[in-house]
């Protein structure tokens, strides 16, 4: 079954779809400084202007994802557009505080809806190119987080503050005329049943995808917490510090689909925990290299085995889940990925404070070394629902063809 046929107009329109949605999250950084000079907000402001965004993606992933199970994949897509463009709208006429929090909660609010939804339709449409079409999906979602600030300081330059906004608004009302037109049926749909998660939960391959998302999103947190104030400190300057915050994402926008058919063809858990073995040495080694020109080395092998780590999570929660939860078990995974990496960002900088970057880099590769057991642990048990031609069991290497 060909891809172009069992996801119709092909995949780049949805693919277009998802990644839109992280424009608006990453177009706030470039913000930042901006918002506070011409409004005096205060550091602790801007956190929890930035934060709000992640806790109601948050909300949305746990709470709001199983009802595009329930046969409301269309609506949450199409809904969640809508809502992300009220929220750039309501950034581009705020003036307080409250306002410009209350538009962030909207657009973590719109894109935790639309995410687990498409990935459900990719998934439940075309199960023979699962790990391919959530690794393209991946692409697009890193590509607009990177090309986001650009987007933004460039129309800020141009036109003023209010012009990202005015912009983005704008790119989600084209968005939703292109999500119209998709086709966003597909795949079993499940009850009314409120113990989704519990029910996931009970699943010990799921179990193992959680643990492989924690394990990863220990050294997202710490990463985005102490990497420019590490580098800083390093003696890089500041234009090279915002270079490899952008190259980094680089490898994945080409490499997540490779990423994915690996992760199906021989199973997530093998690949995800090679991946994540990597990712941890690197981790650790940014707390004891001493030349600044060792880390961006390291930090380049980091951002290629993250380029498997991101589908073959995705692809190990595709796997475990029954394919009527498809969109639950996306979004479960990716509720415990944002809410992984909040707790560790703010631990990664208190302790970065406390013991230095020694201190939070082991710490960080330890229980990353920790989760990668036991996903191992959990991950010896049958899928519930392979793809056809995929692996029978979430932990096994599946022979060559």
């Amino acid at each position: 079954m060909a891809t172009d046929r069992s996801l119709a107009g092909g995949l780049l329109p949805y693919c277009l779809v998802s990644g839109s949605m992280t424009l608006g999250y990453g177009s706030i950084y470039t913000l930042l400084a901006a918002l506070r000079d011409r409004f005096g907000f205060s550091g602790t402001q801007l956190g929890l202007i930035v934060a709000a965004g992640f806790m109601a993606g948050f909300a949305a992933q746990l709470f709001l994802a199983r009802h595009a199970d329930r046969g409301r994949a269309a609506l949450m897509v199409r809904g969640g557009v809508i809502i992300a463009a009220f929220a750039m709208l309501a950034s581009a006429v705020a003036t307080q505080f409250w306002a410009f929090v209350l538009a962030r909660l909207l657009l973590g609010l719109g894109s935790g809806t639309v995410g687990p939804a498409i990935r459900r339709v990719v998934i439940t449409r075309d199960p023979e190119h699962i790990g391919h079409n959530l690794g393209r999906l991946t692409a697009a979602d890193v590509t607009g987080f990177v090309l986001g600030p650009v987007l933004a300081a460039v129309a800020a330059q141009v036109a003023g503050l209010r012009a990202p906004f005015w912009l983005l608004a704008v790119v989600f009302i084209v968005v939703l005329g292109l999500a119209a037109r998709l086709d966003l049926s597909g795949g079993p749909v499940s009850g009314d049943d409120r113990r989704v998660v519990r029910d996931l939960w009970a699943l010990r391959p799921m179990r193992s995808a959680l643990a492989m998302a924690v394990a990863f999103y220990l050294t997202v947190g710490m990463f985005e917490a102490i990497w420019a104030v590490l580098l800083h400190d390093r003696g890089a300057q500041t234009w090279l510090i915002g270079l490899t915050l952008s190259l980094f994402s680089v490898p994945m926008i080409f490499l997540a689909p490779i990423g994915g058919r690996t992760a199906q063809r021989r199973g997530p858990l093998p690949v995800v925990t090679v991946s994540l073995s990597v990712a941890a040495l690197c981790t650790f080694s940014y707390g004891v290299l001493p030349a600044l020109w060792m880390l961006l080395a390291v930090s380049a092998l980091h951002a290629v085995a993250d380029s498997f780590t991101m589908p073959g999570n995705q692809v190990a929660a595709a796997m475990a889940s029954p394919p009527e939860r498809a969109s639950s078990a996306q979004g479960l995974l990716g509720a415990t990925g944002l809410a992984t990496a909040g707790v560790a960002g703010l631990a990664a900088g208190i302790l970065y404070q406390l013991g230095g970057r020694i201190a939070v880099c082991t710490t960080t590769a330890g229980l990353m070394a920790v989760f990668v057991l036991a996903a191992q642990a959990l991950g010896r048990e049958r899928a519930v629902r392979p793809a056809p031609g995929a692996p029978v069991l979430v932990g096994e290497r599946r022979s060559s063809t």
